[in-house]
């Protein structure tokens, strides 16, 4: 039998990266958040106060996410032989799911407001609106010099930011609606539709972490093409038991049997086999077990 086991130290060296761009948002958010809540309440807007609310979820979510990350960095142990990597997928999860409770309010407090609209100071609702518009350009812009597109964390804390952009540009125009036309409806209407935006990012971000936390097949591989080209190397018999998962999004791992027959050389075939594995499917965490042609497994073994 001949065991296969390596771990490519891929994505670590982009941690500080993303540990600078989270905690910098999160001053910056977590600044602007007070000063926009304070304007809420002073302009009775429902669509600066929406905004503030998320703002407050950015601010738990991106403080969550830098927590992650230096969890996630912590090393393995005899309990934890994986380290704390899963956490990064568990804040992305919560964050996912705070974006979409936030949205539910945001919906409830709209219904609210259109059935009986209040007096809103438009003039200060536009000069918050408009400053909130900047900082969360500044902390998107922070946050995308970040792996966003490989740590599902950095885009989910990402997704908060530009739901509220979204935010600040709905209550701007609202603001503007107000102002020139009258038209107090548009308060709540822009909340709405920002809402709608939130929700839909909290539901890819909840999705996403759900399959990784239920192991569940990176989206960028195929099984099946996996399978059929470890299948192409001559000394493979068969391939059986082939599992695909991710510990954290940018940590996907595979494990596998191999048949093979008796007089094969085990650690050549394991080295062409994650050579293989590394330069075509980025897979860097590999265990592969080789059973001998002829040889069934031993009974209680789950492989067939």
């Amino acid at each position: 039998m001949g065991h296969s086991h390596s771990h490519g130290a891929h994505g670590h060296h982009h941690g500080s990266n993303n540990k600078s761009a989270l905690k910098w948002s999160f001053f910056i958010i977590t600044a602007y958040m007070i000063i926009e809540v304070i304007g809420g309440i002073l302009t009775n807007s429902l669509a600066l106060l929406s905004d503030a609310g998320h703002m407050l979820s950015d601010a738990a979510a991106l403080g969550l996410s830098f927590l992650a990350l230096t969890f996630g960095q912590k090393g393995a142990s005899l309990s934890k032989t994986f380290g704390y990597k899963r956490f990064e997928i568990l804040a992305a999860f919560i964050n996912g799911m705070t974006l979409i409770a936030i949205s539910l309010y945001i919906f409830w407090e709209a219904y609210q407001r259109i059935l009986d609209p209040p007096e809103v100071v438009s003039t200060g609702m536009l000069i918050v609106s408009s400053i909130g518009l900047l900082v969360n350009m500044l902390a998107a812009y922070i946050l995308m010099k970040g792996d966003k597109d490989e740590n599902l964390n950095v885009q989910s804390a990402f997704l908060h930011v530009l739901g509220d952009m979204l935010g600040s540009v709905g209550a701007i125009v609202a603001a503007l609606l107000i102002m020139f036309l009258g038209w107090s409806l548009a308060d709540p209407l822009a909340s709405i539709i920002v809402a709608v935006l939130i929700i839909i990012s909290g539901w890819r971000v909840t999705r996403d972490a759900f399959h990784i936390l239920m192991e569940g097949v990176p989206s960028n591989i195929d099984v099946k093409e996996v399978k059929d080209t470890l299948l192409s190397l001559d000394e493979v018999k068969d391939v059986h038991d082939l599992h695909i998962w991710a510990i954290t999004s940018d940590f996907p791992s595979l494990s596998c049997h191999f048949v093979v027959e008796q007089d094969t050389d085990h650690q050549k075939l394991l080295l062409k086999a994650k050579k293989v594995l590394h330069d075509e499917f980025n897979l860097h965490h590999t265990t592969i077990q080789i059973d001998v042609e002829g040889y069934t497994c031993l009974n209680g073994d789950h492989c067939n």
